[in-house]
C-alpha cells in the first residue's frame, strides 16, 4: 500500500460497506461479517486493522489460510475476492476482502445469517430473516396461505368476470387449484390479491396511498393537498384505478409554458403504467406497507414495499429478470388487457416511453426497506450535457463517473449516453472494457469556452 491508501484505511470510520478486524480473529466470528456484507449491499473487510486502528498483520500470506478458507466455504468466488497488502514501514501482511452483494442467501459458520445495518452486523431472526429470504428469493410469501375460504373467490364478481372474459378453460374451483391459488383448503395470498372482490379486507396493506404536494421540494405536510387518498381492489383493478387516479391528479397541476400562459403537465401514460405495475408485480406483500405514490409538482414518487428480488440490482435492472411473485405475474396475465402483456419489458417500456417525449429518464433508488421509482417532469437533454460538462471539467469520463455526475445508475443508459455523444462528435472514446474512458473533442470544447462566452 502506498502511504495515502494506508492512511485512509486506519482512518476510515467503519460503516454499511466498510469493516475491520484483527488479524488475531477467530475464522468463525470473521464469517459473521462475510455473512453480513453479503446479505446486505457488500462492502469491504480489512482483517490486520486493530479497533484503534494500529495496523497488526499477519507474518505471512500462508497464515491467512484459515480466514480465506472460510470465505471460500460459506461465499462463492464470483462474490468476492482478497488482496494481501504489506504496509509502508510495517512488517506484516493485511488481508483486504471486497464482497459483493450476494444474491443467496448467505450464512456464517455457525449456520446463523447476519445482514450489514450501519456499522453493526445484525442477527437476522424472526420476522426479519423471512422478509431477508423473501427478498433472496428463497421464500415466496405469495404461496402462503390465508383464512379466507375458497368459496369467496369462486363467486366473487371478479372471478365471474374472468371465468367470461378470460383464459381460465376450467369451472372457478379448477382453476384455482390447478394454479395453486388454494392449497390445503385455504386460500393463498396470491388467490386472494388476484381474485377477491376486496383483498384488503384480508390483505389491509395490499392498497395503495396517493398524496398530492404543492411544491418542487421536499415532502411537508405544509405542502401536502387534502388527505391522502386510499385506492383498494382486486389487483387488475388496483392498478388501472390507481393509474387513472395519479393521471388525473397530474393533469391538473399547471406548468408554465415557454412562450405565454399554462398547460396541464403530462407524462406518458406507458411510462405511468409500466411503473405502477412493476410497484404492485414485484413488491413484498410479506411487508406491512402500503404502495405509496407521491405526487409533486415537477415529479412522481413511487415507493414500493421491499427490496429488489435477487441477483438484481439498481444497475443491472433494465436487463436482468427476478420475479418475487411469479404466481401473481403468471395468473394476471391471464387477464383481459393484462397489466403486464409485456413481462419482463415493464421499465424498459417506461424509460423508452419518457426517452421519446424527451423527459428525464425514471431514476431508480433502492432504500432500507422498499425500492423507490422517481420520474421527473425535466428535458431529456440535462444528463449528456452533464456527462459533456464533466469530461471537460475533468479532460475525461468513464461510465461509473458519469453515473456519479449524472445519478443515473443503470449502466446500460449511460452507455448508451456515450453513443449519442460519440456519433454526434462530442467525445471520443479511449481504451476499452473496464479501461474504457471518453475524451471532448477540440470542437466541444471550443463549443463549451464560447457558451461560456456568450452567457
Amino acid at each position: 500500500m502506498s502511504s495515502a491508501e494506508f492512511e485512509s484505511y486506519i482512518s476510515r470510520d467503519e460503516d454499511h460497506f466498510f469493516d475491520r478486524k484483527s488479524a488475531k480473529i477467530k475464522p468463525a466470528k470473521l464469517s459473521q461479517s462475510f455473512s453480513a456484507l453479503a446479505n446486505a449491499d457488500g462492502g469491504e473487510i480489512f482483517v490486520g486493522l486493530e479497533d484503534d486502528g494500529t495496523f497488526v498483520g499477519f507474518d505471512s500470506v500462508e497464515d491467512t489460510n484459515e480466514i480465506t478458507q472460510v470465505a471460500a466455504e460459506i461465499m462463492s468466488l464470483r462474490y468476492y475476492s482478497v488482496e494481501f497488502l504489506s504496509a509502508p514501514d510495517s512488517s506484516g501482511i493485511g488481508a483486504l476482502f471486497t464482497i459483493e452483494r450476494h444474491p443467496g442467501l448467505i450464512k456464517s459458520t455457525s449456520d446463523n445469517v447476519y445482514q450489514r445495518n450501519g456499522a453493526q452486523n445484525r442477527s437476522m431472526i424472526g420476522a426479519d430473516l423471512e422478509a431477508l429470504r423473501r427478498a433472496k428469493g428463497e421464500a415466496r410469501y405469495e404461496l402462503t396461505t390465508t383464512d379466507t375460504k375458497p368459496f369467496e373467490l369462486e363467486n366473487s364478481v371478479t372471478m365471474l368476470t374472468f371465468m367470461l372474459e378470460g383464459r381460465a378453460f376450467a369451472e372457478p374451483r379448477e382453476f384455482l387449484h390447478k394454479q395453486l391459488l388454494v392449497q390445503d383448503g385455504q386460500c393463498t395470498v396470491a388467490g386472494v390479491l388476484l381474485f377477491s372482490d376486496l383483498p384488503q379486507a384480508h390483505l389491509p396493506s395490499s392498497a395503495v396511498k396517493i398524496y398530492r404536494y404543492k411544491t418542487s421540494g421536499e415532502e411537508s405536510r405544509d405542502h401536502l393537498d387534502g388527505m391522502p387518498e386510499t385506492i383498494e381492489g382486486p389487483l387488475i383493478g388496483l392498478i388501472a384505478e390507481t393509474r387513472d387516479r395519479v393521471s388525473a391528479i397530474i393533469s391538473e397541476i399547471p406548468r408554465l409554458k415557454e412562450d405565454d400562459g399554462f398547460e396541464s403537465l403530462k407524462y406518458p401514460t406507458t411510462a405511468l403504467h409500466e411503473i405502477l405495475t412493476n410497484a404492485f408485480l414485484h413488491r413484498d406483500y410479506g411487508i406491512a406497507d402500503y404502495v405509496h405514490v407521491r405526487i409533486f409538482d415537477n415529479r412522481i414518487e413511487v415507493d414500493s414495499p421491499g427490496r429488489l428480488h435477487g441477483h438484481v440490482t439498481v444497475q443491472n435492472i433494465l436487463s436482468e429478470r427476478s420475479a418475487r411473485n411469479p404466481l401473481i405475474q403468471r395468473v394476471i396475465n391471464k387477464f383481459p388487457e393484462a397489466p403486464n402483456q409485456d413481462i419482463g419489458e415493464g421499465l424498459n417500456s417506461a424509460f423508452a416511453a419518457m426517452e421519446e417525449v424527451r423527459l428525464r429518464l425514471p431514476v431508480i433508488e433502492e432504500l432500507s426497506d422498499r425500492v423507490r421509482v422517481t420520474i421527473s417532469h425535466e428535458p431529456l437533454a440535462s444528463p449528456q450535457k452533464t456527462i459533456l460538462e464533466t469530461a471537460i471539467k475533468n479532460g475525461s469520463i468513464n461510465n461509473s463517473e458519469a453515473q456519479e455526475a449524472t445519478k443515473v445508475a443503470q449502466e446500460r443508459t449511460i452507455r448508451r449516453y456515450f453513443e449519442q455523444l460519440v456519433a454526434s462528435g462530442q467525445l471520443v472514446r479511449d481504451g476499452s472494457g473496464r479501461g474504457t474512458r471518453y475524451s471532448p473533442t477540440e470542437a466541444a470544447i471550443e463549443a463549451h469556452q464560447e457558451e461560456n462566452l456568450n452567457g
